[in-house]
């Protein structure tokens, strides 16, 4: 059933590429009106994709060096409650110490807690690295492919077409947060558990899929609508996080489900 889904979400997402991308709806999306955009948001957008690619580089030199530390691995790799619950702590805490430090008036703070973030997120990927390089790799050519494809559809959508999923984005985030957590107490040899399990990746891989689309319309339309001369200087770290949670999460699902295909084979 999970795999159905995700065909389905796959043939769903081409075929809006294909309609979008041949020009056929009759609104006009953001890459027609990139023509007519001032220099600041052509600069916002650009350098708000810096601090995505600056964020998963980072992420991926965190996960490599905790990898290589047998300490922190151990720490990563044990399934107390007590890391566990540190490991939520820690991703909360560095996402609200990243988002509420001033780009504009602490630009050495908002750099360190963006890097420390990145870092955290590092931690959680870095177990999956015991999978072996060549799935990983694996892994990161799918999620590459994913990102591109939705964000180009996103592009040529019309504007605010993703804008007005906020609503069912949020009721499926609960579903899938639900699963998570429900499939750390059922084990997926059960029936529930495997059910439990499936929603968690596949319905994730999915959900975060559609985040994407969402939230790449959202910095298109936050850099387009910010005042130029507002107190609050526009921040390309705070507009970069959305899309970034979003590539790591469809990456470690993506990990997930080719290492299930790999066994499988054996």
């Amino acid at each position: 059933m999970g795999r159905v889904l995700l065909a389905g979400g796959a043939a769903v997402g081409l075929g809006a590429l294909c309609y979008y991308g041949l020009g056929m709806s009759s609104e006009i999306g953001a890459i027609e009106k990139a023509a007519i955009w001032p220099q600041y948001v052509r600069d916002r957008i650009h350098s708000t994709y810096l601090y995505f690619a600056g964020s998963v580089g980072l992420t991926a030199l965190s996960a490599v060096a905790i990898s290589r530390t047998p300490v922190l691995m151990g720490i990563m790799m044990s399934n107390s409650w007590l890391a566990i619950g540190a490991t939520f702590a820690a991703l909360i805490g560095a996402g609200v110490l990243v988002r509420s430090v001033s780009y504009e008036h602490s630009p050495v703070a908002k750099h360190l807690s963006w890097a420390l973030y990145a870092g955290v997120f590092g931690a959680v990927v870095a177990p999956l690295t015991l999978l072996g390089g060549p799935l990983m790799l694996r892994a990161v050519w799918c999620t590459a492919g994913v990102v591109g494809g939705l964000s180009t559809v996103a592009v040529c959508a019309p504007s605010e077409r993703f804008l007005n999923m906020g609503g069912p984005l949020a009721v499926g985030l609960g579903l899938v947060l639900a699963s998570t957590l429900g499939s750390m107490f059922l084990p997926p040899s059960t029936a529930v558990g495997a059910g439990l399990y499936s929603v968690s990746v596949y319905g994730g891989l999915l959900l975060f899929s559609l985040f994407l689309l969402y939230d790449t319309q959202k910095v298109i339309k936050r850099a387009e609508t910010h005042p130029l001369y507002s107190a609050h200087k526009y921040d390309p770290i705070n507009a970069s996080l959305g899309i970034f949670i979003d590539t790591i999460n469809i990456f470690m699902r993506l990990v997930m489900i080719l290492s299930g295909a790999g066994s499988r084979r054996k």
